[in-house]
């Protein structure tokens, strides 16, 4: 049995984008739920973050983009207090509420405080159930229910703070990553390796050539045994070569075929394989260090059993 961190806090479930929309409280809910009624909980190392601070979001992020996006939450919290709306629009698909700004404050500093925590050596491994999720947002731009990248804030902040030389980040979302991409496209000490729908958004898929960036398209209604040949086919070698000495993953459970938002045919003994492969590669390079966040997932039991999988295998339970 590995000890596996787990990460989350309440203000993570006051984010939220308006009725009906799919990225929304509910979902850490039938997490929590699902965990706590297989007896999992019981076994992990809960524990709830505290906010990141804003010279480690700086580390992903630009300054200015930061402080726009504080400013739009002060903004948002004068129109309220006007009698004006409750949301500013971010995108089309993507917006604030007056708590958003904290939300996402506490998912960075979950994925910070997961880092340090495995670093240390306190945890094996560690899972974050954090919302808003985070592999859409760019350096400069919030879209796709994203506004901080969570996963490559920490992988940025293992290797400036924590001195690493490389790090891998697995991005398992059923949409591509396309806010890591351009975070991290051309940083030879981070390897990012993905699949995601093609096409589906967003629109265009991976953009850059970047020698350590290594994301695969694939069709609709793939199925997971075809996804599985790739990942041995092209991820695990380049894991292998590459010797990550931690690794993050983009935890998107929507790849899975229960999930309407997509249309690929994953199952949970497909997340199983996945983080079973991960976890072999975790203890030939990087004495077993894995940090998973949360990303997207919008059918709720198949979501809540996912990340059971995911988490228990982890735990190695």
């Amino acid at each position: 049995m590995n000890k596996t961190g787990y990460f989350s806090h309440p203000e993570c479930l006051l984010h939220e984008m308006g009725a009906d929309h799919p990225e929304c409280p509910e979902r850490l809910k039938a997490i929590t739920a699902q965990l706590q009624t297989s007896g999992l909980m019981a076994k992990l190392d809960c524990r709830q973050p505290e906010l990141a601070p804003l010279s480690d979001v700086e580390l992903a992020h630009d300054r200015m983009y930061i402080a726009g996006l504080r400013g739009l939450s002060d903004a948002l919290q004068d129109e309220i207090d006007a009698g004006g709306p409750t949301h500013s629009q971010v995108d089309p698909d993507t917006s604030m509420n007056i708590h958003t700004w904290n939300a996402a404050l506490r998912a960075a500093g979950a994925a910070l405080a997961a880092t340090d925590a495995v670093l240390a050596g306190d945890l094996d491994n560690a899972f974050c159930a954090i919302r808003p999720p985070g592999h859409h947002a760019e350096r400069s731009k919030a879209m796709g229910f994203c506004f901080l990248n969570n996963v490559t804030i920490a992988a940025k902040y293992a290797l400036e703070r924590h001195g690493l030389k490389r790090v891998a980040i697995i991005d398992f979302d059923v949409h591509h990553g396309n806010g890591t991409e351009n975070i991290v496209a051309g940083d030879e000490r981070i390897l990012m390796c993905g699949f995601y729908q093609d096409p589906f958004y967003p629109p265009g898929g991976a953009q850059s050539t970047a020698s350590n960036l290594l994301n695969l398209p694939v069709p609709a209604f793939t199925p997971g045994m075809e996804v599985r040949e790739l990942i041995e086919m092209m991820w695990l070698p380049r894991l292998e070569a590459h010797k990550p000495e931690m690794i993050f993953i983009s935890a998107g459970f929507d790849a899975h075929r229960d999930d309407d938002m997509a249309q690929l045919n994953l199952v949970e003994q497909d997340y199983v394989w996945i983080t079973h492969q991960l976890m072999n590669v975790a203890r030939r390079h990087a004495q077993g260090r894995i940090v998973s966040c949360l990303e997207g997932g919008y059918d709720l039991p198949s979501l809540a059993r996912s990340v059971e999988a995911h988490v228990r295998e982890l735990a190695d339970l």
